[in-house]
């Protein structure tokens, strides 16, 4: 098989991981562990077995002391706020919603560089933005505004995690420049875990994890094997071969494995109206990503 090939199925299996991970995390949350009891528990893990391939595979190297702050808002926006709000908000809002609103995250990183990095925004780019951020208000209001509704607040929280993951991905690139990847992800997520620790503490102990049947226990093996150990290892293999930019753009098959998955497994349903926004979202994506001169693809 050629190695071309074998990235795109490794990207498109991410996507399948990622897009799964919307309907097991609500196979745990809320009804067995707490949004913030399962990020405890997920990150610590998660660090651990990064830590452990990684010796195992390659040269371990500690960050300098002059990369530490950056390092613990790459954390803090990266792992712990975006992590909270991504479970919390999973547990409130549906599958398909979540997976939708998720794919905003370029144009809210194009947006952030603009004001951290002062990158240009064309017209085309701001139509995009524009486009999209309708989308996304309109997808999320959809069902009303009141906060005492669940499935408005945790559309809210997803979008907060795509705006707290945006900034994360703005202020990872210098350290992505300077150190392996594989170095920044894991000390990332050790700074990540001194974060998330205090905040889900008291959902760890208020879990039953004595009584959680075979189906819990094997949900959350999922989410740390799969939606985080797996999936951050096979993107680190793709990058290798490919761009960023191509294994960001793999986000877009997420909604559409997140909607089967919810469809078959949880019999959600499809409105024309959430049809009509998420096409609003993927053309404002589009819209951002927009080049004039065509690259040469892998």
């Amino acid at each position: 098989m050629r190695s071309n090939l074998k990235v795109h199925l490794a990207l498109a299996f991410v996507s399948l991981l990622f897009g799964a991970n919307y309907t097991v995390a609500k196979i745990v949350m809320p009804e067995h562990i707490s949004a913030v009891g399962m990020i405890a528990f997920r990150v610590p893990v998660a660090t651990l077995l990064f830590f452990i391939f990684h010796k195992l595979t390659g040269t371990s190297k500690t960050p300098a002391k002059s990369d530490l702050l950056r390092f613990f808002f790459s954390a803090l926006f990266g792992v712990a706020i975006n992590q909270i709000f991504f479970f919390k908000g999973i547990s409130l809002t549906s599958p398909m919603l979540g997976s939708v609103i998720i794919t905003s995250t370029p144009i809210f990183v194009l947006v952030v560089s603009y004001f951290l990095l002062k990158e240009k925004i064309t017209w085309v780019k701001f139509v995009g933005i524009g486009l999209g951020a309708c989308g996304a208000v309109l997808l999320i209001t959809s069902q009303g505004t009141d906060f005492s509704d669940s499935t408005f607040t945790g559309n809210l929280f997803i979008l907060l995690n795509a705006i707290s993951y945006s900034i994360y991905l703005v202020l990872v690139k210098p350290l992505m420049q300077k150190y392996n990847a594989l170095t920044v992800i894991k000390w990332i997520f050790l700074f990540g875990s001194f974060m998330v620790i205090p905040f889900g503490y008291s959902g760890l102990m208020a879990a039953d994890w004595g009584n959680f049947d075979l189906g819990v226990w094997m949900s959350i093996t999922y989410i740390i094997i799969g939606s985080t150990f797996l999936a951050y290892l096979l993107n680190l293999w793709s990058l290798k071969t490919v761009s960023p930019a191509l294994v960001g753009y793999y986000i877009y098959l997420q909604p559409l494995f997140a909607t089967l998955i919810a469809v078959v497994f949880r019999e959600d349903e499809i409105t024309l109206a959430s049809i009509l926004y998420s096409v609003m979202i993927f053309g404002g994506v589009f819209l951002v990503s927009y080049r004039k001169t065509t690259a040469k693809t892998n």
